[in-house]
């Protein structure tokens, strides 16, 4: 059942991402941009994406929680022991400036904890996605990806970072003193300490991948914004914990917004 429903979220994932890259690539779109009451973009490829993965999602019978759907009061989601979590474009920003640094996040949460995730980066094809306890995997595909096409499939984590060195992934749009000040106290414990900047649920993978040794993350996300690649890093045998109490994160709460935490 977990298998199917991953490849359900996959195809999803893939199909949203082709939306994107279809308004992405659209010389003649302004992208349409709002601003939410929060004051953060909404665009058209925000909207096309979440009903791309309402298509798809609505059939497995299980609520979504999707940043860009209808937030229902926490007196109904609390009786959800299952849910999708689902960020349709994760890193608008990024897709406004058209760095190409923004994902398609899809989770499943049981009982407040992610146990399968899809990431799908549409502008590099690149797929990571994972079930919690059976493994994680990294598959380069086509991009868009059409039906039955070929790819390569990788199990997570691939790679270390280098010998003596210790690579800390960062915000491309969020580096504030408390992380400078969490950088400078691993300075003390390693000598040589390599920065990666980039945007989205990204470094998430990046960590997941080994290609990372951590990810501090010490200002404001949602839910959504990482549901996905916490299922992939545990998946993966890392860990996405509350900065504080070095406890896992918890999902579909009253509050939906994150603790500051760490991927590592």
């Amino acid at each position: 059942m977990m298998k199917q429903l991953l490849e359900i979220a996959k195809r999803a994932a893939l199909e949203a991402g082709a939306e994107i890259m279809r308004i992405y690539t659209d010389p003649s779109q302004d992208f349409g941009i709002e601003k939410k009451a929060d004051n953060s973009p909404l665009t058209l490829a925000d909207k096309a994406a979440h009903l791309c993965i309402m298509r798809h999602l609505r059939d497995t019978g299980i609520p979504v929680l999707s940043e860009e759907g209808q937030h229902l009061p926490y007196a109904e989601r609390r009786m959800w022991k299952r849910l999708w979590v689902v960020d349709p474009l994760d890193g608008t920003k990024e897709f406004i400036k058209k760095n190409g640094e923004f994902t398609v996040n899809i989770a499943l949460v049981e009982d407040g904890s992610p146990v399968l995730g899809v990431i799908y980066i549409p502008v590099t094809g690149i797929l990571y996605y994972g079930i919690v306890g059976e493994g994680a995997w990294k598959e380069r595909t086509p991009s868009p990806l059409p039906e039955g096409s070929a790819s390569m499939i990788e199990s997570l984590p691939l790679m270390k970072s280098g010998e003596g060195l210790y690579t800390v992934v960062a915000s491309r749009s969020h580096m504030n003193a408390e992380t400078e000040e969490y950088i400078s106290q691993l300075r003390k414990n390693h000598d040589n300490i390599q920065l990666v900047s980039s945007g989205s649920s990204i470094k998430i993978c990046l960590v997941a991948e080994g290609a990372a040794d951590a990810y501090p993350r010490f200002a404001p996300t949602m839910e959504w914004d990482t549901a996905a690649g916490d299922a992939i890093a545990r998946a993966a045998g890392k860990r996405v914990v509350d900065a504080q109490n070095g406890k896992s994160l918890v999902y579909n709460k009253e509050d939906l917004h994150n603790p500051w935490f760490l991927v590592e």
